[in-house]
C-alpha cells in the first residue's frame, strides 16, 4: 500500500505504540492491543468532535477543547436530547469520565486506571449490537503486559498516553483507515504464517477487486461479498475502485473471532456506514449464508484458507450450493468447496474473483468432476498464474480464478503472470507496474507471446479438462546457438590461463629448500611431473 506523505506522522506514532508491547509479546498478540486501542481513541475523538460541532457549529483546536465544551453541556438540560441525537446517528455515546481524552490525562498525571478503560470498552460493546465483544481480544489483565498489577497498568498507560499524541481526525479522505490497514500489514509481516488468517497482500487484493468490478464501476449501491473476509482489506478495496463509494454495501464472514473484530474495526475506519456493513462470525462452510438478506452479489471476493479441511459430510449433497456437481470437495482439501460457496452467491451479471493453490487446476477425482462442470457450463472466465512467495501464510506460487455466470462462450484467458514481481527479502511484491500489465493482459483477452493464451472450449475438453497454465502458455526460451568458434577460443584462453598458473608453481616450487633428504626427492619428483604436463 503507497502510503500518504500526510500520513507518515501518524503512522510513527501508532508504530510507536507497537515498541511499547514488542518485547512483551509477538505481534499476533500485540496487535489486538494497539488497533483496539487505537480504534477506541477513534471513536472517542469522532465523539467529541461531532459534541462540539454541534454545540459550536464548527470544529474544535483539539480533543481538551472539545473535551471541555462536553463536560460544561453535560451539565445543562440540553445534555440528554444531544446525546440521545448522537447515539441515533453514531449507535454509541461516552460518558466524559470515560473519554479517551480524559483517560489520556490521567494517564498523563498518574493516575490512569485499567479499569477505567475495561469500563470504557465494555459501556462500547453494549451500546449496541454492532459493536458486541468488539475488544474482546484485548486482556488488561494479562501477564503479557507485565508482572502485578501495577506493572499492567504502567504499560497500559504508556501506551494511551503514545497514541494520544496521534491526530486521528485532521487528515482527509481514508488516511486513518490506510494507516490502520498499513499496520495490519506490517502486523503480517511480523506475525508470518500466522498472518494467513487475517491479511491479502495488497498488490493481490487490488488484482482481484480490478478484476470483479470491471464493468460495475459506475454501479450505485454495489453488493461486494468476502465469505473469508479476514480483517476487511480485500472488502474495502472496493471502494478504491467504485464510481460510487458512498453506496457500496459490504457482506463478510469470517470464521475467527479475533480477525472478525479486526475486520469490524477497518470498516468503521474507513468510513463505512453501519448499515453498509454487515459482517458475520461464523464458519463459512457450516452453514449458507446470507440467507435472509440480501443473497446474490455483483463481486464475490475470496482468499480462503488453502486446502484446509472440512466435513464433506454426504448431507452437503443435498445444500443448495453444492448440490448441482453430484460430488464434494475432499475432506482434506476444501479449495471447490470454498469456491461453489462463493459462486453461488454470485449474481448473474456479477463477477468473481477467487484465490487458490494450484492444484484446483489439475486434481482429479472429485474436484476433477466439479472443474469438468463448471467448465462445460462456460463459468471459468479466465485463470492466472501469480509468482511464488507473495503471502504470508505460504510460498507456493497461486492462481486467480475469474467465474461468471450466464456467458455467451466457454472460453477461458490462460495469463502467465508468474515473473511478474520484484525479488523481496522475505516476501516477494508486485509493483503497480507489474499489476497493470495482469490487468490489460485480462481485459485485452488476446494471445500474448509467452504471457497469455485464450483457449477454446474444444481446446481445453481434449486436454481432459486440465486447466494447468504450462499446457497452454508456453513459456519456453530457446536458448541462445553457441559459436563452435568462440568454444575454441574460450578454451585457448583457459588454456593459457592454466599455463600461467601452472608456471608460477613451477617457479615457486624450485625455490624451495628442504634438509631432509627424502623431501628433496618427493620434490624433484612433483617439479618434474609438472614439467612433464606441460
Amino acid at each position: 500500500m503507497t502510503i500518504n506523505e500526510n500520513s507518515k506522522d501518524l503512522l510513527s506514532v501508532l508504530w510507536a505504540g507497537a515498541d511499547i508491547l514488542r518485547s512483551k509479546m509477538d505481534a499476533n498478540e500485540y496487535k489486538n492491543y494497539l488497533l483496539g486501542i487505537v480504534f477506541y481513541k477513534y471513536l472517542s475523538d469522532t465523539f467529541l468532535t461531532h459534541v462540539y460541532d454541534l454545540i459550536n457549529n464548527e470544529k474544535p483546536e483539539n480533543m481538551i477543547a472539545a473535551q471541555k465544551s462536553y463536560e460544561e453541556i453535560c451539565n445543562t438540560e440540553d445534555a440528554d436530547e444531544l446525546l440521545e441525537d448522537i447515539k441515533e446517528s453514531y449507535h454509541y455515546t461516552i460518558v466524559p469520565e470515560l473519554t479517551y481524552t480524559k483517560l489520556a490525562e490521567k494517564a498523563n498525571n498518574n493516575a490512569f486506571q485499567r479499569e477505567d478503560l475495561q469500563k470504557a470498552f465494555n459501556n462500547i460493546e453494549q451500546s449496541d449490537r454492532i459493536f458486541a465483544n468488539l475488544f474482546a481480544d484485548i486482556d488488561l489483565y494479562s501477564t503479557r503486559l507485565g508482572t502485578g498489577e501495577q506493572k499492567q497498568s504502567a504499560t497500559i498507560s504508556e501506551l494511551v498516553k503514545t497514541i494520544n499524541t496521534a491526530d486521528l481526525l485532521n487528515h482527509e479522505g481514508d488516511v486513518l483507515g490506510d494507516a490502520y490497514e498499513y499496520l495490519i500489514g506490517q502486523f503480517a509481516s511480523e506475525t508470518g504464517k500466522k498472518a494467513g488468517e487475517f491479511y491479502t497482500p495488497q498488490e493481490v487484493s487490488q488484482i482481484l477487486t480490478r478484476i470483479a468490478v470491471q464493468g460495475q464501476e459506475d454501479k450505485q449501491g454495489l453488493l461486494v461479498y468476502d465469505p473469508c473476509c479476514g480483517s476487511g482489506s480485500l472488502l474495502l478495496n472496493a471502494k478504491r475502485y467504485s464510481n460510487k463509494p458512498d453506496y457500496i454495501k459490504y457482506f463478510g464472514q469470517e470464521n475467527s473471532t479475533t480477525t472478525y473484530n479486526l475486520a469490524r474495526m477497518n470498516m468503521f475506519l474507513h468510513g463505512v456506514d453501519p448499515e453498509n456493513q454487515i459482517l458475520r462470525n461464523a464458519d463459512t462452510l457450516d452453514a449458507d449464508w446470507p440467507t435472509d438478506e440480501e443473497t446474490d452479489f455483483d463481486m464475490v471476493l475470496m482468499n480462503p484458507p488453502y486446502s484446509a479441511n472440512w466435513s464433506a459430510a454426504q448431507g452437503f449433497l443435498n445444500d443448495s450450493r453444492f448440490s448441482d456437481y453430484g460430488v464434494l470437495a475432499p475432506k482434506s482439501k476444501a479449495d471447490y468447496a470454498f469456491l461453489l460457496h462463493g459462486f453461488y452467491h454470485l449474481k448473474n451479471t456479477g463477477t468473481m474473483a477467487i484465490i487458490l493453490p494450484h492444484g484446483v487446476l489439475f486434481r482429479g477425482a472429485a474436484e476433477g468432476k466439479i472443474r469438468q462442470k463448471l467448465i462445460d457450463s462456460g463459468k471459468i472466465y479466465a485463470v492466472i498464474g501469480l509468482p511464488s512467495n507473495l503471502f504470508y501464510n505460504t510460498s507456493i506460487p497461486t492462481t486467480i480464478i475469474a467465474l461468471k455466470k450466464n456467458r455467451d462462450d466457454r472460453d477461458i484467458l490462460f495469463i502467465d503472470a508468474s515473473k511478474q514481481f520484484e525479488k523481496g527479502k522475505n516476501q516477494n511484491k508486485m509493483s503497480q507496474e507489474h499489476i497493470d500489465h495482469i490487468i490489460k493482459l485480462y481485459t485485452d483477452r488476446k494471445p500474448v507471446d509467452k504471457e497469455a493464451y485464450l483457449a477454446r472450449y474444444d481446446e481445453i475438453k481434449s486436454n481432459d479438462y486440465n486447466l494447468n497454465i504450462p499446457r497452454y502458455v508456453d513459456t519456453f526460451e530457446q536458448e541462445e546457438e553457441i559459436s563452435l568458434a568462440d568454444v575454441a577460443n574460450e578454451l585457448l584462453k583457459e588454456d593459457k590461463e592454466i599455463q600461467n598458473v601452472q608456471n608460477e608453481l613451477l617457479s615457486q616450487f624450485s625455490e624451495l629448500t628442504t634438509d631432509n633428504e627424502q623431501s628433496q626427492i618427493e620434490l624433484a619428483a612433483l617439479i618434474k611431473a609438472l614439467s612433464l604436463e606441460d
